[in-house]
């Protein structure tokens, strides 16, 4: 179930906001991750035009990844984008799972038989 958040009339959507799915495949990687030791912090932030998901290794650096969805890019590149440490673009996509996909490779290991 899908909530629905309607504005008051005459008034547009104040911020961009992560859906109950999106922020919930976010926070499981974010999850995963914390257990293999590579993340210890998070933040999220809102605003009119984009939301942010950035993940940090410790709490006093920049951030090690940031996940930005901008729906005003929906129709071009993709409203999913995802940046590195020093603010490079890492990929853009217009799905979430395809997105988060160079980060769970960081979770595979090599078995050796």
């Amino acid at each position: 179930m899908t909530a629905v958040i309607t504005p008051f009339p005459g008034r547009g959507p104040q911020q961009v906001g992560f859906e109950r799915e999106e922020l919930q495949r976010i926070l499981d990687l974010y999850g995963r991750m914390v257990a293999a030791g590579q993340w210890k912090d998070y933040a999220i932030d809102f605003t009119r035009d984009a939301a942010s998901f950035s993940a940090f290794r410790r709490a006093a650096e920049r951030p090690q990844v940031r996940i930005e969805k901008r729906p005003a890019l929906r129709g071009k590149q993709g409203m999913w984008t995802l940046f590195g440490e020093a603010g490079q673009v890492l990929k853009r996509g217009h799905e979430l799972p395809g997105l988060l996909s160079p980060i769970e490779r960081r979770l595979l290991k090599i078995v050796e038989d």
